[in-house]
């Protein structure tokens, strides 16, 4: 275990059995905690809503890992303090095609830790004890997850505190089984809609979406970018058609004015590589500078009138 936990998931990386430990040396006293009746240690916390009631919200993404694990739970939760209204938990992998090279750098460094889908989860049920209304969703390629197994990884993922999960090269074409095991343990499936996608398409994702939509920004690999394409206003116009559910931009969005900039017609700004560039920058000192940054984004965010 890491600094500070009061919950272990056991388990080689999800190659062996996994569960959800309480600490027999920290009482579990937050309303939104449960104890299995009949399963004595096993604990199940309450699944919160993904939601934002600020304008727009704020999704921040970290690879979880890098540096290291008690570095990204400190990250995490500075984030958190600093106005972040979901996290993205990122499960490092080896081949990350979708990811730039910043994102790339992170995975390396965090496999190079022997950073694993089952740590991830850990992590994840240490910050749900810390923060009960931030959104939590584990963001990962689907390889990791099958090495765990669907079904393990839904019900451990559950348990663990998490609202949603992203899977990134999972299309929604294919995904019947992934909907099923969502749905049997109340997590949000969260799939990615491109500017490239048919309303067809779109339509399909919007069906079968739950907590919110993630819009790509652009076509490509993620990374920050000087400039956004006017193809993430006309998706999110074009999504707005086909679902109810807030849309969050993501892919490219990298300082404050681009913030506020998509934060104009989205109703949630994903936040990715210029975190992780932000804690690679800041060896040291990495909760203190995401927290700063967090903040500025944040200070940006409005209270909608009823």
């Amino acid at each position: 275990m890491f600094r500070g936990v009061g919950i272990r998931i056991l388990g080689l990386c999800g190659s062996r059995s996994s569960w959800i430990e309480r600490s027999k040396s920290r009482a579990l006293t937050t309303k939104d905690t449960k104890v299995h009746e009949g399963e004595p240690g096993l604990i199940n916390i309450l699944i919160m809503p993904l939601a934002f009631y600020r304008r727009p919200g704020l999704v921040v993404y970290v690879t979880c890992g890098d540096p290291d694990l008690g570095t990204t739970r400190d990250v995490v939760l500075a984030a958190i303090e600093a106005g972040a209204d979901v996290i993205e938990l990122g499960v490092p992998f080896s081949d990350p095609m979708a990811d730039g090279p910043v994102i790339q750098r992170a995975s390396e460094r965090a496999l190079k830790g022997r950073t694993c889908l089952a740590q991830v989860l850990t992590l994840a049920a240490e910050v749900r004890q810390q923060a009960q209304s931030t959104g939590l969703v584990v963001f990962s390629y689907l390889n990791p997850i099958l090495r765990m197994g669907m079904e393990k990884f839904c019900m451990v993922a559950r348990a663990a505190g998490v609202d949603g999960v992203l899977v990134t090269d999972l299309p929604v074409e294919e995904a019947g089984g992934y909907l099923g095991a969502m749905k049997a343990n109340d997590l949000a499936p969260i799939f990615l809609a491109a500017p490239t996608s048919p309303d067809e398409r779109l339509k399909r994702i919007a069906e079968v979406s739950r907590g919110f939509v993630y819009a790509v920004s652009r076509t490509g690999v993620t990374g920050v970018r000087q400039q956004l394409a006017d193809d993430a206003q006309k998706l999110v116009k074009r999504l707005r058609r086909v679902t109810k559910l807030p849309v969050a931009v993501g892919f490219g969005i990298s300082n404050a004015e681009q913030f506020a900039e998509v934060g104009k017609f989205a109703d949630a700004v994903v936040v990715g590589s210029a975190i992780v560039e932000t804690i690679e920058r800041n060896r040291g000192r990495e909760a203190a500078a995401v927290g700063e940054f967090v903040k500025r984004l944040s200070a940006l965010s409005y209270q909608p009138s009823a």
